[in-house]
C-alpha cells in the first residue's frame, strides 16, 4: 500500500488522487492537513475515510502519519510555503502549479530545493499529454528543420470561472499569466528545447469583467437577472458555460480593479527563447462555446507544425514536398490525457524510479517566465527572465 499524505485536499488535488489510484489502486490517503476538515474528508474516496487522520501541520504528518509521499494542492499563495517546508524531507512530493505566486517566494523556493533531496512532480499535464509528446517527438525527427517559432493560443471557454468563483481574489492568484500560463510557457518552452529569456507582454483588464456592481453581490440578489447574460437562467439558456448555481457577480466592484489589481480578460506575450527563436502566446478568458482553443503551431524553415487539444488533432505540413497530414489522439481525457501521465510519473518516482520529464526546477522557469510576463504588462517593458 502507498500511503498518501495530503496538504489541501481541495478539488483539484482530488482529482488528482483519483488518477493515482487508477494507476495504483492500493493507494490510500492516510494523512490530511487541511483546516476545513468537513469539506476535505466529503471529498475523500470511501476507501480513505475510515482510517485517515488530520494534523494540524505538514510537520507532524510526516513525523506521525507514515507517509510515503507528500502531496500539496492548496489554494495559490500556499503552495511555496508548505513546498518549502517539504523541501526538508526526503518524500515524493507532487506540486500544484504555479509552484510560486510572487518573485519573493519563487525565489525562496529555489533556495529550498537547491540542496534538498525531495523529488518533486509538478502539476504540468500538458507537457506530458499525449498530443504534446507526440509533437515534441515530430519536431525532433526533424518535421519543421530547426523550430525558429511558435505561436501558441488559449481561448478558454470556461473563463468565467476566474471571475465567480475562489480564483476572483487576485490576491491569491496575482494574475492569470501565472494561474494559467504558466501552463502554455512550460510547454512551449519544452517543444522548443530552450528556456525563455525574454518577455514583452501586455493585459486587458476591466473591459469585460469587474465593475461597479456592489461588493458581495450574488445573481440570486440582484435585480437584473432576466437581462444579465451571466446568470444561471441565462447561462443555461444559452449554453454559455460556466456556473449554473447562484454566484457572485462577475461585474462587481469586488473583483478588483487594474489599478489595486484583478485577474485580466485577456493577456498577451512576445517571447524569446535563449537559442533565439521567438514565440507570441495570447490567452482569453470571455471566449465561449465551439471558439474555445488551445494549442500551438511550429514553425520552421522545412515546415510548420500545429496542434488543438479540443480537436484532438496534430497537423503537419511539408514546405518543401506536397505532402501534409493529420493525426488524431484519444477523447475525453483529465488535461487531455496528461492527467494520467503525471499519475504515471509520480507513482513511478515513490515506487523508486527516477523522474523523467518534469521537476521543480520546470516549475520554477515557468514561474519566473510568468512573474516577468506580469512585470511586463505592469511596466510596458521588455523584461529579462530570471534564469534557473
Amino acid at each position: 500500500m502507498i500511503r498518501l499524505g495530503v496538504i489541501g485536499n481541495g478539488g483539484r488535488v482530488s482529482g488528482v488522487i483519483n488518477c493515482l489510484r487508477q494507476e495504483c489502486p492500493e493507494l490510500r490517503v492516510t494523512g490530511i492537513v487541511d483546516p476545513d476538515e468537513a469539506g476535505a474528508r466529503a471529498r475523500l474516496d470511501e476507501r480513505d475515510r475510515a482510517d485517515v487522520k488530520f494534523y494540524p501541520d505538514l510537520k507532524r504528518l510526516v513525523r506521525s502519519g507514515q507517509v510515503d509521499a507528500l502531496a500539496i494542492g492548496t489554494r495559490c499563495d500556499l503552495h511555496t510555503p508548505y513546498a518549502c517546508q517539504a523541501a526538508a524531507y526526503d518524500l515524493p512530493l507532487f506540486l500544484e502549479k504555479p509552484v510560486s505566486n510572487s518573485m519573493r517566494q519563487a525565489v525562496a523556493l529555489e533556495k529550498a530545493f537547491r540542496k534538498s533531496r525531495c523529488q518533486v512532480v509538478v502539476s504540468f499535464p500538458l507537457r506530458v499529454s499525449p498530443l504534446c509528446a507526440l509533437a515534441r517527438r515530430t519536431l525532433e525527427d526533424g518535421a519543421v528543420g530547426r523550430p525558429e517559432h511558435i505561436l501558441a493560443i488559449n481561448y478558454v471557454p470556461y473563463g468565467t470561472c476566474y471571475f465567480d468563483m475562489f480564483y476572483r481574489n487576485f490576491a491569491v492568484t496575482q494574475g492569470l499569466f501565472l494561474q494559467k500560463a504558466t501552463h502554455d510557457f512550460d510547454y512551449m518552452a519544452y517543444l522548443m528545447g530552450s528556456p525563455i529569456v525574454h518577455i514583452a507582454a501586455m493585459a486587458l483588464k476591466g473591459r469585460v469583467f469587474g465593475g461597479r456592481k456592489k461588493a458581495g453581490l450574488f445573481c440570486s440578489k440582484c435585480a437584473e437577472t432576466a437581462t444579465c447574460l451571466e446568470s444561471p437562467a441565462n447561462r443555461k439558456r444559452n449554453g454559455s458555460g460556466g456556473l449554473l448555481d447562484d454566484h457572485p457577480c462577475v461585474f462587481g466592484r469586488d473583483i478588483g480593479d487594474p489599478q489595486s489589481g484583478m485577474n485580466e480578460d485577456a493577456s498577451s506575450a512576445l517571447i524569446q527563447f535563449a537559442n533565439g527563436a521567438q514565440g507570441v502566446y495570447t490567452q482569453v478568458f470571455f471566449t465561449r462555446r465551439d471558439a474555445g482553443a488551445r494549442g500551438a503551431t511550429v514553425s520552421g524553415y522545412h515546415g510548420t507544425l500545429s496542434f488543438d487539444w479540443y480537436k484532438n488533432e496534430m497537423r503537419r505540413v511539408r514546405h518543401h514536398a506536397p505532402f501534409s497530414d493529420t493525426s488524431h489522439a484519444g477523447q475525453g481525457m483529465s488535461h487531455f490525457g496528461g492527467d494520467a501521465e503525471l499519475a504515471r510519473e509520480f507513482i513511478a518516482l515513490i515506487k523508486g524510479q527516477p523522474l523523467k520529464r518534469i521537476t521543480i526546477w520546470d516549475g520554477l522557469r515557468s514561474v519566473y517566465a510568468c512573474l516577468a510576463a506580469k512585470e511586463s504588462s505592469e511596466t510596458g517593458k521588455l523584461v529579462a527572465v530570471r534564469q534557473v
